[in-house]
């Protein structure tokens, strides 16, 4: 990699960091220099300000976690254990959790709902992504009977989104991960009423 290519890859992950900790309208190009050790003429070189900044290092901080989530889940052979990988990647979400400052999706939503359309977009198409990703690992455990035939996939999909990004919040403001195990028993659970024989198959 080129010099000029590592220093703007360190931007991006100095100001994903960043914002993914202290939002984007809480950090400054003076936090960003501060986070990088680049000069503000350095950073204009490879950026045209913090918009475009913002963007490359939302798309950093997901790849991240997508990656954590990936992981995890080549770890499961059934499509229920594919499911709670998701779950299990944020399993400490006070202490580890797969990009610091928690869920860039979660943090960018709600951060960026009325400020920052771009933003707002970026954060729609991962709930996007990870919503086809979810149904889409359903729909293979209804083809393979693991799952009942009857199952609603958005349904599903939304529910187990919903638990997975309230477990992180809850847990993150309690600075306490019990929220959620919780969720992860609750969702473990459920799983097991959805499954053709009554129980979780995984690996």
């Amino acid at each position: 990699m080129k010099k000029g290519d590592k220093t703007r890859e360190h931007i991006i992950i100095k100001s994903a960091e960043l914002f993914n900790q202290q939002g984007y309208a809480g950090s400054s190009m003076n936090d960003i220099i501060a986070a990088t050790g680049i000069q503000k003429g350095g950073i204009y070189r490879h950026f045209s300000g913090k918009d475009e900044i913002a963007l490359e290092a939302y798309d950093y901080a997901a790849s991240q976690v997508g990656r954590r989530i990936a992981e995890t889940m080549d770890r499961e052979a059934s499509a229920a254990g594919r499911l709670l990988a998701y779950f299990r990647a944020y399993e400490d979400a006070v202490n580890d959790p797969p990009f610091i400052g928690g869920c860039p999706l979660q943090n960018t939503a709600v951060e960026s709902d009325d400020t920052h359309p771009a933003l707002r977009e970026k954060a729609r198409q991962s709930l996007h992504r990870t919503l086809m990703q979810m149904k889409g690992i359903i729909h293979d455990g209804i083809r393979t009977g693991e799952f009942k035939a009857n199952i609603d996939t958005d349904a599903l999909a939304a529910f187990a989104l919903s638990l997975m990004e309230g477990g992180i919040m809850m847990s993150k403001l309690e600075g306490n991960n019990r929220y959620m195990h919780m969720n992860i028993a609750t969702f473990t659970a459920y799983l097991q009423q959805c499954c053709s024989n009554g129980q979780e198959r995984s690996s």
